[in-house]
C-alpha cells in the first residue's frame, strides 16, 4: 500500500542530520500506555508519550506489498519487580498496538506528523524475573493474522441460525440427504 509522507518528513528523512524516534501506543484496561525512545516527555496528536530511551526495545519489523501478517516485538527491560504482577492481571490480547515513526529536529520539536509504522493487536507478553529488575516482551501481529483463521461453516440449520435466529430455510436440508427421487413418468 503506497502511503504519502509529508513534505517537511520528507525532506527530514533526505537531511545530512537524521534524528529519528519511534513512538509506541499500548492499549490497556488501565489506558494507554504511550513511550516513545527519546528522553523526557513528547506529545503527539495531543496524547503524552513518556520517554524510555534507557529501558524499550523495538523488534525488527517489515511492511511488504503483499497480503501478508507481519509482527513486530516491544521490550521494556530493567523494570522494577513490583509492576510484575499488575502486567500479568492486565487483559491485553487482541488490543491496539501502534507504532509510530518520526524525526525530530534541533530543537527536539516533532517535524511534520509521524508516520504509523504498524498497526496491529497485542497477541503474547513474555515476562522474566531477574532479582529485583524485569524484564517485559509484547509481540503484536498484524490484522492479516485473521486471515491465517479457518472459517468453517455448513450448510445446516443450526449453522444457519446463528446469523439468523428465525430463518427456517434450511430446516429440512437434513431430511434430503437420504431422499429418493424419482424423475420422469
Amino acid at each position: 500500500m503506497t502511503r504519502s509522507l509529508g513534505s517537511n518528513f520528507d525532506a527530514a528523512l533526505t537531511a545530512d542530520v537524521i534524528r529519528p524516534f519511534f513512538a509506541v501506543d499500548l492499549d490497556f484496561d488501565d489506558g494507554n500506555l504511550r513511550v516513545w525512545t527519546g528522553y523526557g516527555d513528547l506529545t503527539i496528536g495531543g496524547e503524552t508519550y513518556l520517554g524510555g530511551a534507557d529501558i524499550m526495545s523495538i523488534g525488527e519489523f517489515e511492511e511488504t506489498g503483499e497480503i501478508r501478517a507481519n509482527g513486530i516485538s516491544i521490550g521494556f527491560t530493567g523494570l522494577p519487580s513490583s509492576i510484575i504482577s499488575p502486567a500479568l492481571n492486565q487483559n491485553y490480547q487482541g488490543r491496539t498496538m501502534t507504532v509510530y515513526f518520526g524525526t525530530l529536529d534541533a530543537s527536539g520539536a516533532i517535524i511534520d506528523t509521524p508516520y504509523v509504522a504498524f498497526r496491529g493487536q497485542m497477541d503474547v507478553m513474555n515476562i522474566s524475573e531477574s532479582g529485583d529488575s524485569a524484564q517485559i516482551t509484547i509481540n503484536g501481529e498484524s490484522r492479516l493474522i485473521d486471515l491465517d483463521v479457518p472459517r468453517v461453516r455448513r450448510y445446516t440449520s443450526e449453522d444457519q441460525k446463528i446469523d439468523f435466529p428465525n430463518d427456517r430455510g434450511l430446516e429440512y436440508i437434513a431430511d434430503l440427504q437420504d431422499k429418493e427421487i424419482v424423475w420422469g413418468g
